[in-house]
């Protein structure tokens, strides 16, 4: 059975996404194949973070002991792991849980739209100019978005909302599922994005703030 690396397990509140505010169960893998200049989890994608091995009925224990609902399944960028689809099918077997998998944009997802149970979901990042990592996007990602799906812009300032606009006419992504824009948190504020989702009637988009950074320290870890 395969082992995954795991640097987090903890319980809090969702920061982000449909979910905002709910509790949920995170589980948080090592590695990531992006260095967006934002991260606020660089520590987990670096050689040598500490981590646990842990294998599919492990995490699924874990998660079933904690009688949370809702399951995170972030990074580091969880998609690269290897034995993912095997940890998705069992988790998705449980219809008590809902499982977020929050990806950052650069791996191709197309299989596991159609591979993986209607109570798995993906919240897929496109990472902005500002990020230095946009290059990096997996574009035919947005073909095959389902409405359980959710897709994230995060956003330094008015290029990288530009750049959101125009991402999501060419792909009609409010027709396909919920889409948010996110602030780099320090570097834009709230309202310069309400000002520009007013100015660009910006329908069906949905502001987003991180939660979890407004509630505890933004380093802060486990939370």
């Amino acid at each position: 059975m395969t082992e995954f690396k795991v640097v987090e397990k903890f319980i809090s509140i969702n920061g982000e996404a449909v979910r905002a505010g709910e509790l949920s169960v995170f589980i948080r893998f090592k590695g990531c194949n992006l260095r967006c200049n934002y991260c606020d989890t660089l520590w987990a994608c670096e050689d040598g973070a500490e981590y646990s091995l842990m294998n599919t009925e492990d995490i699924y224990e874990y998660i079933k002991a904690s009688g949370i609902k809702n399951v995170t399944l972030t990074g580091g960028e969880p998609m690269l792991q290897e034995g993912i689809g095997e940890l998705l099918q069992r988790l998705g077997s449980d219809t008590d849980l809902r499982i977020e998998v929050e990806t950052n944009g650069a791996v191709p997802l197309t299989d596991y739209y159609r591979s993986v149970p209607d109570n798995v979901s993906f919240t897929v990042d496109y990472k902005c100019t500002g990020s230095g990592m946009e290059k990096a996007m997996y574009l035919p990602n947005f073909e095959g978005l389902r409405s359980i799906d959710t897709v994230k812009f995060v956003v330094s300032d008015i290029i990288d909302l530009d750049k959101a606009a125009e991402v999501i006419e060419k792909y009609r992504l409010s027709e396909k599922c919920p889409v948010y824009l996110s602030a780099v948190f320090g570097r834009i504020t709230p309202e310069e994005i309400v000002e520009y989702m007013k100015d660009n009637k910006l329908n069906d988009i949905r502001l987003q703030l991180q939660m979890h950074k407004y509630i505890w320290p933004p380093e802060m870890k486990g939370v």
